[in-house]
């Protein structure tokens, strides 16, 4: 009973049978049509249980009614019916060329459900008008065929409707059903508005800040008549609640029954939450689901998440065993060597950079190493492995000491400063201590690649004047004496917030390197580690570039994702376009399982830059372009923005004639430089011929190694490598 009240915002049954409905004329709704016609759309709002509300809703509930009376006939007894399927799309299809809603399941469900709800309210106003006498009883004589709708229905579908009606099963069920509503206990009495808008009313007349009302407070708002009088009966079913709000938990109320249904002694029905109308699920109103089994798809994806999990754990093991292993080996040198006194270091004071390992390898910041014999730490000799450090500025404000320091109780690197600490000495650089390392072994490096012709692509001493991969060359040296030249090690590269619109660790493991220095196809590490290069030396402190560019994370928006996952595809990328309120291309490198290419992405002004170093089209990739499509849409959607009709189906694609690539490994080099060359350039729009500045046929090996080089030095002056 008390669903049937709570949906009767939805019910056409008592309007559609009034005289007054009848002698003004069959609804088409022909202003939206006209509207339509001159590229006219409206806005539409929901509630924060994703409930239709505002000042077109009703104008929408209505076109639905057209639209359903249009498309679905009505000997169609089942909504679920699958033959529905196309006239159900349709309905949708004309709903979203007139009113602005996003294209997105939860809208396309609650506007499918509504149109169902109308269906039935349409049959039920037919048997009504046409099958039943004045006391509601069905006439024994063949009606007559409603001429009045017959742009609706045809002679064949209202003699099959009549047969359906006159059914004797269905005339029980209507007997009864009749019988439910014709004496409601608590009556509701809000006529059309609908618990949504009337709960939208309240809540504009009080100027309340609340999003929602609770149930059972709406539930007795819509029992108050026009002379605002309250039955002492609905007065006390509120009264119940208000107790038992107070002695229920939330979880209790969510996994059960909420209050209002225990105060009415009804069940709690799948799906509805009594007292709030049409659309409010239990997921919409607590922000999670009820308890229920899972699917088998759920079971999948958990079991999934888990595996990710346990081989996270495993990588990270591995990290801990070889830092341990390091730790060992660091250990054994300093009992040989004389106490506090280290050959890694010059003896004396020297300018140093402090750098933690956990939870992620990263500066945290810089200070004096002092490497004298026999020093001590506040009278005590220092621990096996470490060196006295003065620090004088911390760059990362939760950094907590090594060791903390015991007489001045002090765990955090901030409150250290001016002060001496014991520091690891794996953890201690010198400054330009890289180099000089790279430097002192480059000679040797050299040479050991004589003898190995596989070894690139360093294999003799350079002629004067020729390009030296430098960087490359003690990078690799690096890697060669560290713990990353064993399998399995990796290095963690923190991402800001800023970079990708959510703050994430990315992995560069060994294989990783390798590729860079053996020249073969790239990871997306190692295009994420790049665009980091970019915001950090370009981007960062400069506000015109930074508002400008923002990158798409290639993790969270690739091919096997837009197949397996497109919702949270298109939401992330919706979400990342809403983040800003002016102009800015999105590079986002797309990764189509054996290839990369580079989309650039204006939001606002609907144009896609399409940049492969292979000269394919944009066409091979269908669920790429879709789910740009889509979400240019959704985003057109969100900020209520209004274009013409000839442009609102259709996105601006420009492939740009960039330069191209001669094998099959240099993509991941190409879109990098992409990117570099994007933002030096400092445009938002990209010629079609691309920039005259850097306009070729292909890329030279050097303007690859260039790319190179940059991330190899960044690797280096990350510290992200130590021997």
């Amino acid at each position: 009973m008390a669903s049937d009240q709570e949906n009767s915002q939805d019910a056409n049954a008592p309007d559609d049978t009034s005289e007054k409905e009848i002698t003004r004329g069959i609804t088409i709704m022909k202003s939206i049509i006209r509207d339509r016609d001159k590229a006219v759309t409206y806005n539409v709002n929901w509630n924060a249980d994703n409930q239709l509300i505002g000042s077109n809703a009703a104008k929408l509930a209505s076109y639905i009614g057209t639209l359903v009376r249009m498309h679905i006939p009505i000997t169609a007894t089942r909504w679920s019916n699958k033959e529905l399927g196309s006239a159900k799309d349709k309905i949708w299809t004309e709903i979203l060329r007139s009113f602005n809603i996003e294209d997105t399941t939860i809208r396309k469900k609650y506007i499918l459900q509504l149109a169902g709800k109308r269906h039935r309210g349409w049959r039920t106003f037919l048997t009504n008008k046409y099958l039943k006498d004045k006391e509601k009883k069905f006439v024994e004589y063949d009606p007559e065929y409603p001429v009045k709708y017959a742009i609706f229905i045809t002679e064949e579908e209202w003699v099959a409707f009549v047969a359906q009606r006159r059914d004797e099963n269905f005339k029980k069920v209507s007997a009864t059903n009749r019988e439910r509503a014709s004496n409601p206990t608590y009556a509701y009495k809000k006529g059309r508005l609908g618990y949504a808008r009337l709960e939208e009313k309240i809540l504009d007349e009080t100027k309340s800040d609340a999003t929602s009302l609770p149930p059972h407070v709406l539930w007795k708002e819509a029992r108050v008549g026009k002379d605002g009088t309250v039955r002492d009966d609905v007065q006390h079913i509120y009264d119940e609640c208000e107790t038992l709000s107070q002695s229920i938990s939330t979880t209790e109320d969510q996994e059960n029954r909420s209050v209002l249904s225990r105060a009415l002694n009804v069940p709690e029905y799948p799906g509805r939450v009594t007292g709030k109308g049409h659309g409010c699920t239990p997921t919409s109103l607590y922000k999670n689901p009820r308890r229920r089994n899972p699917s088998n798809q759920e079971v999948m994806e958990t079991l999934q998440a888990l595996q990710a999990q346990v081989l996270q754990l495993q990588k990270d093991n591995e990290r801990y065993r070889c830092m341990e292993k390091c730790s060992s080996q660091l250990k054994e040198t300093s009992e040989k060597a004389s106490i506090n006194c280290q050959n890694k270091f010059p003896e004396g004071i020297s300018s140093c950079q402090l750098y933690l390992s956990s939870p992620t390898y990263r500066l945290v910041g810089k200070g004096k190493v002092h490497n004298t014999s026999g020093d001590l730490l506040h009278h005590r000799p220092l621990p096996d492995g470490h060196l006295k450090v003065s620090v004088d500025v911390v760059l990362d404000k939760d950094a907590l000491l090594p060791i903390p320091d015991i007489v001045s109780e002090t765990t955090l690197l901030r409150d250290a400063i001016g002060s001496f600490v014991a520091w690891p000495l794996d953890l201690i650089f010198i400054d330009d201590e890289v180099f000089a390392q790279g430097s002192q072994q480059l000679s040797q490096k050299i040479g050991s690649r004589q003898k190995n012709k596989r070894d690139l692509p360093v294999t003799s001493l350079p002629k004067k004047g020729a390009f030296v991969p430098r960087y490359q060359i003690s990078l690799e040296t690096l890697v060669d004496s560290s713990d990353m030249a064993t399998a399995g090690a990796i290095r963690l590269l923190d991402m800001e917030e800023d970079i990708f619109g959510y703050s994430c660790t990315e992995t560069i493991g060994k294989e990783d390197l390798e590729h860079i220095f053996r020249h073969q196809e790239l990871g997306v590490g190692v295009i994420h580690t790049y665009i980091r290069f970019l915001y950090d030396n370009f981007m960062r402190g400069n506000d015109q570039l930074s508002n400008r560019f923002r990158f798409v994370s290639s993790s969270l928006v690739n091919k096997a994702l837009i197949c397996r996952e497109p919702d949270s595809c298109r939401e992330y990328l919706v979400k990342r376009f809403m983040a800003s309120s002016t102009n800015n291309l999105y590079l986002w490198p797309y990764n189509s399982g054996c290839h990369w290419l580079l989309l650039a992405i204006d939001p606002l002004k609907e144009v896609v830059y399409f940049l492969n170093s292979i000269d394919g089209e944009w066409t091979n990739y269908p669920d790429m372009k879709q789910l740009v499509d889509t979400s240019i849409k959704v985003f057109r959607s969100q900020r209520q923005a209004r274009v013409p009709r000839t442009k609102s189906s259709n996105i601006t694609w420009i492939k740009v004639q960039c330069p191209l690539q001669r094998n099959g490994i240099d993509c991941g080099y190409f879109v990098m430089r992409f990117m570099r060359e994007i933002i030096n350039m400092n445009q938002i729009e990209i010629p079609i011929t691309y920039f005259d500045e850097y306009k070729c046929a292909h890329y030279t090996r050097l303007q690859l190694e260039q790319i190179k080089e940059e991330l190899c030095q960044y690797f280096i002056e990350k510290r992200l490598i130590s021997i």
